[in-house]
């Protein structure tokens, strides 16, 4: 079938599950909205239903949503099966040439999107009409969308066009951003061209690429003398601008790269020398000047401060051992970011459980890892380093891979063995985490104070993340070579939170005591929905809402129906369904600080990653690019303003709950966490 009239609404929605297809990641995101208001969908409940037979005109192209198709050609019977995801009969709607092959449903209950022929040709041809493509030596090198804006003839077709960016070449990009976003900087704020290139330019163009090619911007006019003073002019002050707005738009990232470190003493000494020819750089120097001063004080409180020394404690916590925190239990003080260049402190076991305990640099890679730990045991080549769960699964590090002590799963450890013998590998006792809860401490503490320092806590971690954290997890942590450490500990800190609501329920032997825990984490969710700490809250709801709690029926039974009630209500809000949109449309009524849902923000992006290719026919998808950097603002958005909570308590009972939150012990293993649930309430007969 297919809606007459789709609402806004529904366009959207649409949109958003097309922009994740695989099969429409060559199409352009303009293709993509305009195919919200035309797909139909199909689905047919019986195996064996012919969609259309090897001959037949071709009519329309499908998606398979859900289920599987059998391709038959005459005379050689199934050639393979299409699944989830997959399309075909894409070639009907370019040409008229007749169906190739017979498509017959594999299961029952399949569901596909249809799009038909004319009105997939109109949409080509119309986004087509608006693209404006601008080449060189024969070859396209950016291509630009014209939308109307709001002014209009007296005919009502539109006066008004804006142009933006669908693709184009790293260099022509830059060279466009130049020349329309400097000078004239937009008062459209839908126009986000400049900010998606700086947050997303580490993908397509990274720095040691980037600085040499805004050099050239800048000597522009060695290369062509005859330029008018000033054209050359304004095109030294816009490279300096450039450079100015790429500093404080990505901070720290920017400060810490030694590409752009020697770029702008090369910037800053080429002003200097122009400003004996040149009248009006004034200005220039001084901005130029400033940005090295602003990088030089950014070091020298690195410094002062000493290279940071971590830990990797005896829960897998991350600890600082130059905030004062080496004893287990002690508070941590103004968490402080994680660099490349930190120490970190941690074990590599054997699999017969003996360890060495390693020194290394925070961005050590995986293979200086192995070398130094295979030294210091003994063991010869062919070896590989690898994490071993608490469950007992096993991931082998790439080499180039870095983070590597800092990315574990929660009870996970990291062993080093001979390729061929990784089987022999199996969990250490203390990897099964607990034997007891926590239960009689958890009484004294107030709920308000919990959820109060959970809050506090989190927001140093997320404030430590930075963006590009983001982009190097979702496109390969090994592509890189960049750690991702901040966001390590972030995602790490909302698997503990889960498993610790999990953990203390199922070792919570009196059914009193459960119930009892089971109202105090309720009231934690709330006070941290009120808080604006979503990520911690969705933490708390999901660890109720895990197998192992959500099947104890008799300590559900006792919850009073208020709580009910209320958990009901927080369930509705992490429903997954329409891509959690009940959540969406709550944060979007938020003002900052919030804590955000990390995972999700990390799913949207691995979207837009899959369902989009990075280059389209040698070009830059700058509409991917779009999409990534909308994630990457949204995450910004949130941490615009200062978090300011009251503790309703002294300090001494701050620092009680404090020391409480941040050493958590839990059990990840699912298997074990179910088996104690079943161990608490039997299965009723």
């Amino acid at each position: 079938y297919r809606l007459v009239e789709r609402s806004v609404d529904d366009l959207e929605i649409i949109y958003e599950e097309l922009l994740h297809i695989k099969a429409l990641s060559h199409l352009s995101n303009s293709v993509k909205k305009e195919l919200a208001s035309v797909l139909c969908f199909e689905s047919h409940p019986r195996a064996g239903t012919v969609l259309f037979n090897q001959g037949d005109e071709g009519k329309s192209w499908y998606i398979i949503l859900r289920g599987s198709v059998n391709v038959v050609i005459y005379g050689k019977g199934t050639v393979c099966t299409l699944q989830e995801g997959d399309d075909f009969g894409k070639l009907a709607l370019v040409n008229d040439a007749p169906r190739a092959a017979t498509i017959v449903t594999r299961e029952d209950n399949c569901h596909f999107l249809r799009v038909d022929k004319d009105d997939f040709n109109r949409i080509l041809r119309d986004v087509e009409a608006n693209t404006v493509r601008l080449k060189e030596h024969g070859q396209d090198v950016l291509l630009l969308q014209k939308i109307p804006t709001d002014g209009r003839q007296s005919d009502g077709s539109h006066s008004h066009y804006k142009y933006t960016v669908m693709a184009g070449t790293p260099q022509k990009m830059l060279e466009h951003l130049l020349e329309t976003r400097i000078d004239t900087r937009s008062e459209d704020s839908s126009d986000t061209f400049l900010e998606d290139f700086l947050l997303t330019h580490v993908i397509f163009m990274p720095s040691h690429q980037f600085c040499p090619e805004l050099m050239r911007h800048y000597k522009i006019d060695e290369a062509n003398s005859r330029q008018e003073k000033e054209f050359i002019l304004a095109n030294k002050r816009r490279v300096v601008q450039f450079t100015h707005i790429w500093a404080t738009t990505i901070r720290d990232a920017f400060f810490e790269d030694t590409s752009i470190f020697s770029f702008l003493h090369e910037l800053q000494e080429a002003v200097v020398e122009d400003c004996k020819k040149y009248r009006g750089l004034q200005e220039e120097l001084k901005c130029i000047t400033a940005i090295i001063e602003a990088r030089e004080k950014f070091h020298q409180k690195i410094e002062s401060e000493g290279p940071q020394k971590w830990k990797c404690g005896p829960y897998g916590q991350i600890r600082s051992l130059t905030s004062g925190s080496t004893q287990d239990g002690e508070i941590e003080p103004g968490r402080k970011t994680i660099r490349a260049t930190d120490e970190i402190i941690f074990r590599v076991y054997c699999a017969d459980h003996t360890y060495t305990t390693l020194k290394t640099v925070v961005g050590a890679t995986a293979e200086i890892i192995k070398r130094s730990a295979a030294e210091k045991l003994g063991l010869k080549d062919d070896l590989v380093l690898v994490e071993v769960k608490s469950t007992g699964e096993r991931v082998v590090f790439k080499d180039a891979e870095v983070s590597v002590s800092t990315g574990l799963s929660i009870n996970g450890r990291i062993f080093l063995s001979p390729s061929d013998h990784q089987d022999a590998l199996t969990p250490l006792q203390e990897q099964d985490g607990p034997l007891e809860g926590t239960g009689a401490i958890l009484e004294t503490l107030s709920s308000y104070d919990i959820a109060y320092n959970m809050t506090i806590y989190d927001w140093d971690l997320f404030c430590c993340v930075h963006e590009y954290e983001l982009i190097y997890q979702v496109f390969g942590r090994h592509q890189f070579r960049k750690i991702m450490s901040n966001l390590d500990v972030f995602l790490r800190r909302f698997n503990e939170v889960q498993y610790w609501v999990v953990t203390e329920m199922c070792l919570a032997t009196s059914l009193g005591r459960r119930v009892q825990l089971l109202r105090k984490f309720i009231k934690i969710a709330a006070h941290c929905r009120e808080n604006q700490n979503l990520n911690t809250f969705f933490a708390v709801v999901m660890g109720l809402s895990n197998v192992a709690v959500s099947r104890l029926s008799q300590t559900w039974e006792r919850l009073p129906n208020k709580f009910k009630r209320t958990f009901a209500e927080f369930e509705t809000l992490i429903d997954p369904s329409r891509n959690h949109r009940r959540y969406r449309l709550s944060v979007n009524k938020m003002d900052p600080p919030i804590i955000p849902f990390m995972p999700l923000l990390l799913k949207d992006m691995t979207f837009s990653h899959e369902g989009n290719k990075t280059y389209l026919e040698g070009l830059v998808n700058f509409e991917k690019m779009h999409m990534i950097a909308q994630t990457l603002r949204s995450l910004r958005q949130c941490r615009s303003q200062p978090m300011v909570l009251e503790p309703s308590q002294s300090s001494k009972a701050q620092v009680e709950v404090s020391n409480y939150i941040r050493n958590f012990r839990v059990i990840d293993n699912q298997r074990r966490l179910t088996q104690l649930s079943h161990n608490l309430e039997p299965r009723r007969s």
